[in-house]
């Protein structure tokens, strides 16, 4: 799979993003018209992080397009042709691991949960919860193309799993735990991960990139869920609040 033309998808991806962004502009337009009357001084730097926003966006989205997603395929594709196929599951570990690790938004998160909790939940200890957990599903998902095991033998179990932790984990991890489900999601793992494994079912035989090759995001989502409420189970029954 060859990238994008230069030019044309540049210019596709542009339009991607103003059809994102114009209807909030205007939508604030009508209201700043009508109610809000914000001064000009405060439009001007208003307009100016939505230029900012769109030029992030832009730029982003194609080097997604030319960068991430046909590097990833490219890797999926050669681990699914090797012949100890069972090598991708610690290979999954690893880049799982480092994809979370390196997410922005999982940094925000830890960093604010550090800051909400007064230093209680240490940040630096969410974070490689969160890098670990995501890097065990990944693996678990590099298993499921390898070895056929069906989806749905998976997700079902980890939820319930993770519904039994409610009861169990201390309260305040509950709230977070959601949370960094979708955090972890973020586009590292979506334009990565997930295009690796497109890549790696693509090149197996008896797999459907369509089938097997998706369901991965919704793994990773469910990693922190679980080890985050099971960090907190042992805040409260083993580790207790003085220790941490």
């Amino acid at each position: 799979m060859s990238g994008v033309e230069h030019g044309q998808g540049l210019f596709s991806i542009v339009f991607e993003v103003l059809e994102a962004l114009l209807p909030l502009v205007l939508f604030f337009i009508v209201f700043q018209l009508l109610y809000l009357r914000f001064p000009s001084s405060q439009l001007i730097k208003l307009f100016l992080g939505i230029s900012m926003t769109a030029a992030g966006m832009i730029l982003f989205l194609y080097g997604v397009y030319n960068g991430f997603f046909p590097v990833g395929l490219e890797i999926g594709r050669f681990f699914g042709k090797m012949e100890h196929k069972w090598l991708m599951i610690p290979v999954g570990f690893l880049l799982g691991f480092l994809a979370t690790f390196a997410e922005p938004a999982v940094r925000v998160l830890c960093y604010q949960i550090e800051k909400s909790s007064s230093g209680y939940i240490r940040s630096k200890l969410m974070l490689y919860t969160l890098s670990f957990s995501v890097a065990v599903f990944v693996a678990i998902a590099m298993a499921k193309l390898v070895y056929g095991i069906p989806f749905m033998y998976i997700i079902v179990p980890g939820y319930l799993f993770a519904l039994v932790l409610m009861w169990l984990c201390d309260k305040d991890f509950i709230a977070i735990a959601f949370d960094a489900g979708g955090v972890a999601t973020g586009p590292m793992a979506v334009t990565f991960l997930m295009s690796m494994a497109v890549g790696v079912a693509s090149s197996l035989e008896n797999r459907n990139p369509v089938i097997d090759g998706f369901g991965m995001i919704a793994m990773i989502a469910l990693a922190p869920i679980i080890f985050v409420m099971i960090l907190g189970v042992y805040m409260r029954y083993i580790g207790g609040k003085d220790n941490v």
